[in-house]
C-alpha cells in the first residue's frame, strides 16, 4: 500500500489529484465542526446517547462526529448512502429504473441524477425531523419558526454540499469520492476511541494490567481488521470455458476464464438494515415518551444493543440473537436482489461460455445457485462474527468504542477499492505514455 502510494507521488497528474482529495476533506472536516447557531450541542449529545444508545456511536462515527455536535455537516453522507440503497433496491422492483441501468453511461447518469433528488428529499425530511423533535425537547434556543427554518436550510444544504464535495472527488481526485468521505469520518473518530481505552484500561493501572490489557486491544483489534479484509477479498472463482468460434478463416475463443463471486456479497448492508430495524422501535418510543400500551419494557430493554453482552442482565442479549439472524436473512435477501444467476447464465450462454461438467440452462443457473446460497451462509457468518466482537467487548468490559464490525469493513472495503484505483490509474498512464512515444 505505501509503496503504491510513494509511486503514485511521482506521477504529476496522479499527485495533484491526490492534493485535491486531501483539499476537499479538509474542508469537509471543517464543516463538520462548523455549529448551527441557535443550538445546545452539549444537551444534543446527552439526549441522543439516551435516545439512541449505542448506536449513536455508530452514526456518529459515520458522520465523523458531526452529528453530536449537531454542526452544518450533521447529516454528512447519510441521505446520499440511504438514498442509493432504496435506489438500489427500487431498481429491482421497477422496470424503467431496470432499464436505465441497463443502458450504460448514460443510464448511469440519469439514475445519479434521481438518486440526488430522492438525497435531497431525504435531507429535507430529516432536517424537518430533527428540527421539530429538539424544539419539542427545548434543546433549540426559541422554537419559532424562524429557527426551525434555519436549522433546516443549514441541516439539508450540508448535506447536498457534502454530497457536492464527494462527487468532486470521483471526477478530479482519485474517485470514489463519497467513500472516501465516509472513510475519513470513521477514521477521525478512531483516536478518541483508543483515548477512551487508555483511560479505561491503562491509566492508573499497575503494570502487570496495563502488559495484558495492551495485548488483549492489540490483538482483538488487529485480529478483527486482518479477518475483515480476508473476508472482503475472499471470493469463489467459478471456471468458465469459451467454445472456439470461426469468424473469417480464423478461429477465436477457446479460453478458459473464471466467473469471481465474493464471499461477502452484500458487504455491510445487512448489518445496516438489521441495526435500523431494531432501533426504530426505540425512536419512536422516544418520540412518544413513553412504552406503548401491552409492550413490556424488557422488549426494548432487547433492543438496546447497550445492554447486549452485560454481565448483570444476560437475558436481554437476545437482543443480539435476533440481530444476528436479521444480518443472516437480510444477507440472503439483497444478495438475491443484486446477483442474479439466470441472467448470468444466458449471458454466458450468448458468448459460447460453459462451465465444465455442467450443462448451458438451467443446470447452470441451479449450479450458481447451489454456490451462492453456500457463499452467502459463510459470508453471513464472517459478518456475525465482525459485528459481535466489539458488541461483546463494549457490553461485558464497558470498552466503549465508536468504530465497530461495519466501520471496520467499510475502512478495510474503501482502502482496497482506493488503492486499486490508484494502481489501475498508474496503469492508464503507463500505456497511455507508451503509446504516445
Amino acid at each position: 500500500m505505501f509503496e503504491t502510494l510513494r509511486n503514485a507521488l511521482k506521477v504529476k497528474d496522479i499527485r495533484k489529484r491526490l492534493l485535491f482529495t486531501f483539499f476537499v476533506l479538509i474542508i469537509t472536516r471543517l464543516g463538520s465542526q462548523l455549529p448551527i447557531p441557535g443550538i445546545d450541542s452539549a444537551q444534543i449529545s446527552e439526549y441522543l446517547n439516551s435516545l439512541l444508545g449505542d448506536s449513536f456511536n455508530l452514526l456518529n462515527s459515520f458522520t465523523g462526529g458531526s452529528f453530536e455536535s449537531m454542526s452544518v455537516f450533521a447529516l454528512n453522507v447519510t441521505p446520499y448512502i440511504t438514498s442509493s440503497i432504496i435506489i438500489q433496491l427500487l431498481t429491482i422492483a421497477i422496470p424503467a429504473l431496470e432499464e436505465l441501468q441497463r443502458d450504460g453511461e448514460d443510464g448511469r447518469k440519469k439514475i445519479n441524477n434521481i438518486t440526488r433528488f430522492v438525497t435531497l428529499g431525504l435531507a429535507l425530511l430529516e432536517s424537518a425531523g430533527l428540527a421539530i423533535g429538539f424544539g419539542r425537547q427545548g434543546l433549540l434556543s426559541d422554537f419559532s419558526p424562524l429557527v426551525v427554518t434555519e436549522m433546516i436550510v443549514c441541516l439539508t444544504a450540508g448535506a447536498i454540499f457534502v454530497m457536492w464535495l464527494g462527487e468532486q472527488i470521483t471526477d478530479k481526485g482519485i474517485g470514489n469520492g463519497i467513500s472516501i468521505i465516509l472513510l475519513i469520518n470513521i477514521v477521525s473518530r478512531i483516536p478518541s476511541d483508543f483515548y477512551g481505552l487508555y483511560q479505561k484500561f491503562i491509566e492508573g493501572k499497575q503494570i502487570g494490567n496495563i502488559v495484558i490489557a495492551l495485548a488483549v486491544i492489540l490483538f482483538v483489534i488487529v485480529g478483527t481488521f486482518v479477518f475483515t479484509i480476508l473476508l472482503n477479498d475472499a471470493e469463489r472463482k467459478v471456471p468458465v470455458q469459451y467454445s472456439k468460434k470461426l469468424q473469417g478463416r480464423k478461429q477465436i475463443g477457446g479460453q478458459g476464464s473464471v466467473l469471481p463471486i465474493k464471499v461477502n456479497t452484500a458487504s455491510v448492508i445487512p448489518i445496516i438494515f438489521s441495526s435500523s430495524l431494531l432501533q426504530f422501535p426505540l425512536v419512536i418510543k422516544q418520540l412518544v415518551g413513553a412504552n406503548p400500551d401491552g409492550i413490556p419494557g424488557f422488549i426494548f430493554d432487547c433492543l438496546n444493543q447497550a445492554n447486549w453482552c452485560s454481565p448483570e442482565h444476560p437475558e436481554r442479549s437476545v437482543g443480539l440473537v435476533v440481530y444476528l439472524l436479521l444480518t443472516v436473512l437480510f444477507a440472503y435477501f439483497y444478495t438475491s436482489i443484486t446477483f442474479n444467476p439466470l441472467e448470468i447464465a444466458n449471458n454466458m450462454k450468448k458468448q459460447g461460455g460453459f462451465i465444465p461438467g455442467i450443462r448451458p440452462g438451467k443446470p447452470t443457473v441451479d449450479y450458481l445457485t447451489r454456490i451462492l446460497n453456500y457463499i452467502i451462509f459463510v459470508g453471513a457468518i464472517g459478518l456475525c462474527i465482525i459485528a459481535v466482537i466489539p458488541i461483546f467487548f463494549n457490553g461485558f468490559f464497558g470498552a466503549n468504542v465508536s468504530f465497530g464490525g461495519t466501520s471496520l469493513i467499510i475502512i478495510a472495503g474503501v482502502v482496497l477499492e482506493t488503492i486499486k484505483q490508484i494502481e489501475s490509474q498508474m496503469l492508464v498512464r503507463h500505456y497511455t505514455g507508451f503509446l504516445s512515444d
